[in-house]
């Protein structure tokens, strides 16, 4: 049956492309009418910018709404660009705030502006509070629309706001509830007031809120949101004063993109912050350029030790064969060190003061990697060529993973401290540092050894 599914989807994806080619809008129409938003959304993602656009105004209006607000930031941007104004602004204005927010910050400021003045008076207000926050804090990814109720009001009073508020609040499920001044002195469930008889006052059905302050950056309040497994946290300000708060759905969104910018940072290129098909080739291109720059000029390290140890590659030319699979053994086993921290600071797990902790770990860690990749190196290089060159390779492997792993464990530390991304910090520090002082040790253990 999945089978059948994806097949589906190609034969959808082929005919609305054939039809955009044939200029035949009236097939085009017929395709995409009967998907849901979800097909929809996927479709419009793999096509170029200027059929994205044709596509989007063949769909109803409503749809086209609720397509609108789940496209990513991007993408958004774009539309915005190509569209009419009427229908540009009836999408923007049917947004929420935060979600206008990131488009805001993605399109050029006369667009910008022109959007803005197409709002209401109270959305505006909404939307101006959020854009004041910093880039990349909680506050700008916050939503300022929430229900909230008091400790003195009664369980009927409460369910009442939440019927009036239903078509403007971000979620219903979880209310905040604040005193006299607006501060945070509460959180109460729907399902609780539900549970409670309407007579019963909030203030005893509530229990103690968590909260984050909304200068706190947006993937640590996710995280915090992600590990209490809550509906939605409060966002407050440094008086405890409740000034929004972050739903699950938007946490999972920030945390969604923190990985696939660590996971491409990691893999030393910059994240696409949109689908892949729907990048531009040279959007992809300067992605990755810079990455290959740096470690290309990183490598020129690597040659200058090979031409040192000229001398010694000439009297045993065996040695070159080797090259290869101790510096990528290397750099794999720093790479996972680098990883593995990269990941638990991420989780919270430890901190930058663990690093003498962390650095016996992973010394103990490579030390046993090297040992058992050293025995096998051994074996294999001393039973093909000689057991001279057999110690060789297994010494220097026991070496290289050791110094590897203390690298690559340490580096994500060393760039938390000096406030830059890990994933970023360590890609290139490995790569460089590991493949040097690898071949540096290779080539003493093998002028020791076999006396060269």
């Amino acid at each position: 049956m999945k089978q059948d599914n994806t097949l589906d989807n190609a034969a959808i994806s082929d005919a609305l492309r054939q039809a955009l080619n044939r200029k035949d809008l009236t097939a085009a129409a017929g395709v995409v009418a009967g998907l849901s938003t979800s097909r929809t959304l996927d479709e419009l993602e793999r096509l170029n910018t200027r059929d994205r656009a044709v596509v989007y105004r063949l769909l109803a209006k409503d749809r086209a709404l609720a397509v609108f607000e789940r496209l990513d930031a991007t993408l958004q941007s774009e539309l915005v660009q190509r569209l009419q104004d009427a229908d540009v602004a009836e999408a923007f204005a049917g947004m929420t705030p935060d979600d206008r927010v990131a488009l805001l910050d993605e399109v050029p400021a006369a667009v910008a502006r022109r959007l803005m003045l197409g709002l209401s008076g109270r959305q505006r207000t909404l939307t101006h509070a959020i854009l004041g926050y910093g880039q990349g804090s909680i506050g700008r990814s916050m939503s300022p629309e929430y229900i909230a109720a008091h400790p003195w009001n009664t369980v009927e009073q409460a369910l009442s706001r939440v019927r009036a508020g239903l078509d403007e609040a971000e979620t219903v499920y979880t209310l905040p509830v604040t005193d006299s001044e607006r501060r945070l002195v509460g959180v109460v469930s729907l399902r609780d007031l539900l549970r409670a008889d309407p007579g019963d006052l909030v203030g005893a059905a509530m229990v103690e809120p968590e909260s984050v302050p909304a200068s706190l950056d947006e993937e640590s309040a996710a995280r915090r949101c992600a590990d209490l497994k809550i509906l939605a946290l409060p966002v407050v300000d440094a008086e405890s004063r409740l000034l929004g708060i972050l739903t699950v759905d938007d946490a999972l969104r920030i945390l969604e993109d923190a990985e696939s910018e660590d996971a491409a940072r990691s893999g030393g290129s910059e994240p696409l912050r949109r689908p892949y098909l729907a990048t531009p080739v040279w959007a992809i291109v300067k992605s990755r350029v810079v990455w290959l720059l740096v470690l290309a000029v990183g490598a020129t390290l690597t040659v200058q030790v090979l031409a040192a140890f000229e001398a010694t590659l000439e009297q045993q030319v065996v040695l070159s064969l080797f090259i290869p699979l101790l510096i990528g053994t290397g750099g794999n086993t720093g790479n996972q060190a680098a990883t593995t921290v990269t990941r638990a600071l991420a989780l919270g797990d430890v901190r930058t003061r663990d690093i003498f902790r962390i650095l016996t770990r992973e010394v103990r860690v490579g030390a046993t990697l090297g040992l058992l990749l050293g025995a096998a190196g051994f074996l294999l290089a001393g039973l093909v060529y000689s057991p001279g060159l057999g110690w060789v390779i297994g010494l220097t492997l026991l070496g290289i993973c050791t110094v590897a792993a203390a690298v690559g464990g340490m580096m994500p530390l060393l760039g938390k401290a000096l406030r830059a991304d890990p994933a970023v910090f360590s890609n290139p520090f490995i790569s460089t540092f590991v493949d040097a002082a690898g071949l540096v040790l290779y080539f003493l253990v093998a002028t020791s050894v076999l006396g060269l």
